[in-house]
């Protein structure tokens, strides 16, 4: 864990009122779900052995409990006992989660997602509305995205038809076979798996098929590797007819995307920054966790993406300085500085009177160096000097903070209009 500091809590600031902002656009809820949980309500997704991936314990009254390590969970269980509710459900959550994971670059322990959701009557618009969502989020960003989608109840049946793998266990090991390829060589996928009893020639099979079939849906549909075989590709086709329908029609299917966990039951997808390659998001439809909660009458889909990545990247795209002061930094800030103790009342009221009118505004007791340098570290535009003049004529010194310039203007102008005071320099 780590503590946050200026610049990325104001990242963290920003992308959390984009998110909101594009949640209300489109019509989801916010909501946040408990931080703890029961860890019954967790184990409940991803199994029992979750308990050594996550911070569970034991409280006063010797419950198991547990801090949630994602928001899903959270908003399902909500929406589970909440009969109530009209469907379509579509809830947006922003906040902090904790794993247990070995720290890594743009990973930590404690760490923020976003998250929508849509509880549906199983219907493939909504898995349209969050990839949609998702794309929109992004471009608000100003983060070219490229989507990638696939079904992967598709892909089973090609297992199954293609290869003739009829074992529950074995469908499910070559799914995660699969799912390895952006991770790991063929080559050492089939040692993994081949070990654990799978049958090599079958994995070979796939693995090579599977990475012929991304492109267009067409190309897809086209390809050598389904024909003479009866797969349903309707929930993929009507996917793609909907988000073009939407105005995007630049995704890519890539039947390679399984996403790790097994309760994902059918459209599956990923989205990765064009600048680096690194996926950004992840979703899916997830039909049988709400069954799991008693909700046999309701589909889900979703998706969620991890904060701390989007910080590095908007720090690599040189974003942070914009976001912290703003576009227009020549009306941004202004630090009050003085000379003499005599004129730190003065000071001060300018200080209050520029914060009042939404100006960015600090003054600090020390010497004039002092003064001047710390407005330099903080990244203040500008810095308005109270001299002796002031007492005489009622004159501020402005200072530019780039290039070092200098002008006066009346510390009435100033008090009364700043922006106009400062608008020729």
């Amino acid at each position: 864990m780590r503590d946050i500091e200026d610049e990325e809590y104001m990242l963290i600031e920003h992308l959390r009122h984009r998110f909101i902002e594009t949640a209300r656009l489109f019509g989801f809820s916010m909501v946040e779900p408990s931080p703890v949980e029961l860890l019954s309500t967790l184990e409940a997704k991803s199994g029992p052995m979750i308990s050594n991936e996550i911070y569970a314990f034991k409280d006063k009254a010797g419950r198991d409990i547990a801090l949630r390590f994602d928001l899903t969970v959270g908003l399902t269980r909500y929406v589970a006992g909440r009969r109530d509710l009209k469907m379509p459900i579509k809830l947006a959550a922003f906040g902090p989660v904790w794993r247990y994971d070995e720290p890594q670059m743009g990973r930590y322990r404690w760490f923020h997602q976003w998250d929508v959701e849509v509880y549906d009557n199983f219907n493939i618009e909504s898995d349209a509305e969050v990839i949609e969502f998702t794309k929109y989020y992004f471009d608000s960003l100003g983060i070219p995205v490229r989507i990638e989608i696939s079904d992967r109840k598709m892909l089973e049946g090609m297992i199954r038809k293609r290869l003739g793998v009829e074992d529950e266990q074995m469908v499910l090991d070559m799914l995660r076979a699969v799912d390895k390829l952006s991770k790991k060589s063929k080559d050492a996928i089939i040692q993994e798996y081949t070990a654990k009893g799978i049958d090599v020639g079958r994995l070979r099979s796939l693995l090579e098929m599977i990475v012929g079939l991304r492109g267009s849906i067409d190309d897809i549909l086209s390809s050598d590797h389904l024909k003479g075989i009866d797969i349903d590709a309707s929930r993929l086709t009507a996917l793609v007819d909907s988000l073009k329908a939407r105005g995007i029609g630049d995704m890519v299917v890539n039947m390679s995307i399984v996403r790790g966990l097994d309760y994902y039951s059918s459209i599956v997808f990923e989205v990765f920054s064009e600048k680096s390659n690194l996926a950004l998001v992840g979703g899916g439809r997830y039909d049988v966790l709400p069954e799991v909660f008693g909700r046999k009458d309701i589909g889900a889909t979703g998706a969620a993406g991890g904060i701390e990545r989007l910080v590095l990247l908007l720090k690599d795209m040189r974003y942070g300085s914009d976001i912290l002061y703003g576009n227009d930094k020549a009306r941004a800030s202004i630090f009050v500085a003085y000379t003499d103790d005599r004129l730190k009342g003065d000071a001060m009221m300018l200080t209050s009177n520029l914060r009042r009118k939404g100006v960015k505004s600090e003054c600090i007791a020390a010497s004039l160096k002092r003064q001047l340098d710390y407005a330099s570290s903080k990244g203040y535009r500008f810095a308005a000097i109270l001299t002796d003049r002031m007492s005489r004529e009622n004159i501020v010194v402005l200072k530019d903070m780039i290039d070092g310039s200098e002008r006066t203007v009346q510390f009435n102008a100033l008090l009364t209009n700043p922006s106009a005071a400062i608008i020729s320099i």
